[in-house]
């Protein structure tokens, strides 16, 4: 399989303090809201719910703030309705964009992305000639720097992962990006905690199934893209087949 292609794992290198915190915050409350209206505001049998829980908590966002964001989901307390968006896109040297939103404002938010990648050279696709390019997966990061003495090694961890029932795996530095079914994530990741191996990140991600390399210009005027649509309060998630 292909390599991991995510614009958070780009944007890894920033710690928290780098980042506005009132938007980090409102786009998980928004993820959170979601999980629970469509699943049910128990996170032991939402596993959407507890990966949004899981990642708030990453970002030390307070106990209340979770809790209030769950209520507004299941319709306990008034809040805006929101919905999911997937958009399809490409950007500067044709690369393959898949991005992930939530707005209470469809067609503002289409407005707006519209808007960032005319700016950067990039455009909208029709659905489904983009998204043919990915496959939907559960995605863990492990960081060898993160881990204990006695699952440092690259050769343990890639062992602990394919015992643990990884699909594929893939390197990048020192990040180590295990594979799994959708329905499996959950079960993967428990596996690999009773191993002591320290999870950074799991989550449900579109990952290319071929990378492509593009010249360092266009790679550049990409990041500044990405960069753009990061900031749109409404935009979750960015995926594309950029080689890594």
């Amino acid at each position: 399989m292909s390599g991991h292609s995510h614009w958070h794992r780009i944007r890894h290198q920033k710690t928290t303090a780098d980042l506005k915190k009132g938007q980090i915050f409102s786009k998980l409350s928004r993820a959170i809201s979601i999980a629970a209206r469509s699943g049910g505001p128990d996170p032991e049998t939402n596993p959407n719910l507890r990966i949004a829980i899981e990642r708030a908590k990453d970002f030390n966002m307070p106990k209340e703030n979770i809790e209030r964001a769950i209520k507004r989901g299941t319709g306990e307390i008034e809040g805006v309705h929101f919905e999911n968006i997937l958009l399809e896109a490409y950007g500067p040297g044709g690369v393959a964009i898949i991005i992930e939103g939530i707005t209470d404002n469809k067609n503002r938010t289409i407005s707006q992305i519209k808007q960032i990648l005319s700016k950067y050279n990039g455009k909208l696709a029709q659905e489904g000639s983009v998204r043919w390019l990915f496959e939907r997966k559960g995605v863990i990061t492990v960081n060898t720097k993160d881990q204990i003495p006695d699952v440092k090694s690259k050769e343990d961890l890639e062992l602990k992962a394919i015992e643990a029932g990884a699909e594929d795996i893939y390197w990048h530095n020192d990040l180590l990006d295990i594979y799994t079914k959708i329905e499996d994530l959950e079960k993967v990741k428990r596996n690999l905690e009773k191993e002591e191996v320290k999870i950074e990140d799991a989550t449900l991600d579109w990952v290319a199934k071929k990378q492509i390399e593009i010249p360092e210009k266009e790679r550049e005027a990409l990041e500044k893209l990405f960069e753009a649509l990061d900031e749109s309060e409404d935009v979750q998630e960015i995926y594309s087949n950029l080689k890594t």
